[in-house]
């Protein structure tokens, strides 16, 4: 009899264990997801001199930050994207943008847009539109090699930065030398707001961003690592793997807006399936050349 009313006593003692654990879990959810962009492994000072100086605290001065991006038959994209950029307030340093040999009008587009709003003095940034070889790694080391801003940005033609992307990264890199936005395709499809909450989890467990996430990095930093491998898939994988040997990214929660058309167009479930099995096989050395041939068809 005491055995068993010591078993009913444990039934509402264990129950209330579990639920004690879950609001903690979801009040530890709640403070990260209202809690401001800091680079991972951020902490705040306790020291309270600090707290009643902050207000009086200047902000960091922005930094040069050089935008490459890399073209190819992007001529639906362009008007967005220039414009989206052209917002950014503070201003990027200056914009590359890098054709591999576009069919469409591309290169046209991207000019005349430049030229409006230079003519209507709606845009302090130093535009470039130059050629490369196709290849997405060769364009970005192009409009890297071009560059003068001190800091680098990597954006795809169909990714979107926040307004205030800039001051993002410009707090970021006071305590990192690298880092990537969170991500979030471009859908209504609740599938693919999961699909980016497992991308943005996966990239902050292991320190490798994809080229979606709009990857930054100090000028210095890539020159020392001679830049994006010179491989046709897998190159944003390899450079992250390069990079986080010698120092952690900064993995911001303001996220980018990047296209869903790929999953779209091929469907949810079949495009996780090729994009983990691409990096599986990536993990154990099939040659980029022969994902990218699996990647295109």
């Amino acid at each position: 009899m005491i055995k068993r009313a010591m078993r009913v006593l444990a039934t509402p003692l264990t129950q209330a264990v579990a639920l004690a654990r879950s609001v903690k879990t979801v009040l530890r959810v709640a403070r990260a997801l209202l809690s401001e962009d800091k680079p991972s492994g951020y902490k705040p000072s306790n020291d309270n001199k600090s707290k009643q100086t902050s207000a009086h605290t200047v902000p960091p001065k922005p930094v040069a930050v050089s935008i490459v991006i890399p073209l190819l038959n992007e001529a639906d994209h362009l008007s967005q994207l220039i414009t989206r950029v052209a917002t950014l307030n503070p201003s990027p340093y200056q914009v590359i943008l890098v054709d591999g040999g576009s069919t469409d009008t591309s290169v046209t587009d991207a000019k005349s847009l430049i030229d409006s709003l230079v003519d209507n003095m709606q845009s302090a940034i130093e535009w470039q539109v130059i050629k490369s070889a196709a290849g997405r790694a060769i364009q970005m080391n192009t409009g890297a090699a071009q560059a003068t801003g001190d800091v680098l940005l990597f954006l795809h033609a169909d990714t979107q930065l926040s307004k205030l992307a800039m001051n993002k990264i410009t707090q970021a890199l006071l305590q990192a030398d690298w880092g990537r936005f969170d991500v979030r395709l471009d859908s209504c499809n609740p599938m693919l707001w999961i699909v980016s909450g497992m991308m943005n989890a996966r990239s902050r467990l292991t320190g490798i961003a994809t080229g979606d996430q709009a990857i930054f990095i100090k000028k210095s930093l890539f020159e020392q690592i001679d830049g994006y491998p010179n491989q046709p898939l897998m190159e944003d994988i390899e450079l992250c793997k390069r990079l986080k040997i010698m120092t952690k990214p900064a993995c911001l929660k303001s996220k980018v807006t990047t296209s869903a058309r790929r999953w779209q167009q091929y469907g949810t479930w079949r495009t996780i399936f090729l994009m983990w099995h691409l990096r599986f096989d990536y993990w154990r050395g099939v040659s980029s050349e022969t994902l990218k041939r699996r990647y295109n068809n």
